[in-house]
């Protein structure tokens, strides 16, 4: 009996000690392993919307790349961040011809949130192609938006839905008289930026109503001027077309209800090849007025150019030269034609005022390219 007995307490504490060692430890160790987020996808290097904002200009810099790496069709044509370009990472590999040559400028790829992880896959690729200043904005389009100030741009093709769905003010920020009348947007109302606070009742009353803003393309900041107003006076739904106009015709034609511009024969313009000449033989013959903004001038401009942006000239107006023609010039003819049309309205009778109908592209090295519209 007692050997019995013993054998039973033996087996007990056996049993206990099997239990006590053998599961519980295991399912413990298992359970810490599952809770541990594998995060080994994540990209080294993350920034957040203040260092984006940061490193965003009109145009964007040169050396800065800000890149969507979501599907084109599905989320960049309908909002992407200003100046952004699309590569989505399924087409990466296709095209690699978009990226910047230069291995050192900044690339900032971002998508569709922290959980999103095409920007990280990315940003991994292009490191591996030698980009040696690759960030990631990992909180991406979703935070962007939400942020105050901030607003998204759209697509050719989403401008073309929301004519379709009639639910969208477009507006163009651009002079009336040099380019709204010349040829603009189907459903397009006119409300240039220089005349956005004495216009703005055009705006709907509404502020929860979508209004879209648009100039001349990616270097005219007129329409994103006029998205800024806009949400300072509390509009809700504000977007930005930044390819604007030029982008439009591109892709669907210009409007068959308005006029188009002829090349060389636009109302106070100068015949592009008599600017040129007059530049390399003779510019101090005439008085060249840089209506851009003073950021924009100090990245380059015409060595004997004068900076008054459009928004500061008209109390100036009375003080330009009689001696000599006027000559005023921007990067797409936009704002060089509302100062144009500004001067013969508050000084009539100054005759020789003109502007350059055409893009101009500045380099740092302090040439250009002038290229005449199509």
């Amino acid at each position: 009996m007692k050997t019995n007995k013993v054998k039973i307490l033996i087996l007990a504490l056996i049993a206990g000690l099997v239990l006590l060692t053998g599961c519980t430890p295991t399912q413990t160790v298992k359970t810490a392993e599952t809770a541990k987020e594998d995060t080994s996808w994540m990209f080294h290097d993350l920034v957040d919307a203040k260092f984006v904002k940061a490193h965003m200009s009109v145009p964007m810099p040169e050396n800065v790349w800000l890149i969507d790496a979501r599907p084109y069709k599905g989320k960049y044509a309908k909002g992407h961040l200003p100046g952004a370009i699309s590569i989505s990472f399924s087409d990466f590999d296709k095209n690699l011809d978009l990226l910047p040559k230069d291995k050192n400028a900044l690339l900032i790829y971002y998508c569709e949130g922290p959980k999103c992880k095409l920007s990280h896959k990315s940003a991994q690729k292009a490191e591996k192609l030698g980009y040696t200043n690759v960030k990631v904005y990992d909180k991406g389009y979703p935070e962007w938006v939400t942020l105050k100030g901030n607003y998204g741009s759209v697509s050719a093709e989403h401008v073309a839905d929301l004519i379709a769905e009639n639910k969208t003010v477009i507006i163009d920020s651009r002079p009336k008289k040099t380019k709204f009348d010349k040829g603009h947007i189907p459903t397009a109302i006119s409300l240039p930026f220089s005349e956005f606070d004495a216009l703005q009742g055009k705006l709907p009353r509404d502020l929860n109503t979508p209004v879209l803003f648009y100039c001349e393309g990616l270097k005219c900041k007129l329409s994103h001027k006029s998205a800024a107003k806009a949400l300072e006076m509390g509009y809700t739904n504000v977007t930005v077309f930044d390819k604007g106009y030029p982008e439009w015709k591109k892709v669907y034609g210009a409007s068959s209800d308005t006029m188009q511009v002829k090349t060389g024969k636009v109302e106070g313009s100068i015949d592009i090849e008599r600017f040129k000449t007059i530049l390399a033989s003779n510019p101090e013959s005439v008085m060249i007025i840089d209506v851009r903004d003073a950021d924009e001038f100090a990245k380059g401009t015409f060595k004997t150019a004068v900076n008054i942006p459009v928004e500061n000239l008209e109390p100036k107006i009375k003080d330009l030269p009689a001696d000599k023609p006027v000559i005023f010039v921007c990067s797409t003819g936009a704002r060089s034609g509302e100062a144009y049309y500004m001067t013969r309205e508050v000084r009539e009778s100054l005759k020789d005022v003109f502007y350059v109908e055409a893009e101009i592209d500045f380099k740092k090295d302090g040439s250009f390219e002038i290229k005449a519209p199509k």
